[in-house]
């Protein structure tokens, strides 16, 4: 609050203080009137609350499909890093598998 020139500067709340102030006033039994007077709100300020609170429930519920996995992007060059690389090892796969197999006969032959 401003004492210098009288006037009441409202109090900015965290997104913290607002959720415990919602969750509050959505206790059976609560006292809104009081709740709001202890933190120096008015009801209008509620009501933007509980507005915001449904919205963002909202909007994280429509983010959220069950069964669905979002899928994960890799960069462009990462993809194409790991490319290389798998190429790189089904090539030297290959090529073990033609030794082995020349080994094998080779072993098997003596």
């Amino acid at each position: 609050m401003d004492q210098s020139n009288g006037s009441k500067q409202k109090r900015r709340l965290t997104a913290e203080e607002k959720w415990r102030i919602y969750q509050e006033c959505q206790q059976s039994g609560s006292k809104i009137g009081e709740i709001l007077r202890k933190n120096g709100m008015y009801s209008s300020d509620l009501q933007t609350i509980k507005k915001a609170v449904q919205e963002g429930a909202l909007e994280r519920l429509r983010q959220s499909r069950p069964g669905r996995r979002k899928e994960e992007t890799v960069p462009a060059a990462e993809f194409e890093r790991l490319r290389i690389e798998l190429e790189t090892k089904e090539k030297a796969l290959a090529e073990m598998s033609v030794l082995f197999t020349t080994l094998k006969k080779k072993v098997n032959l003596e």
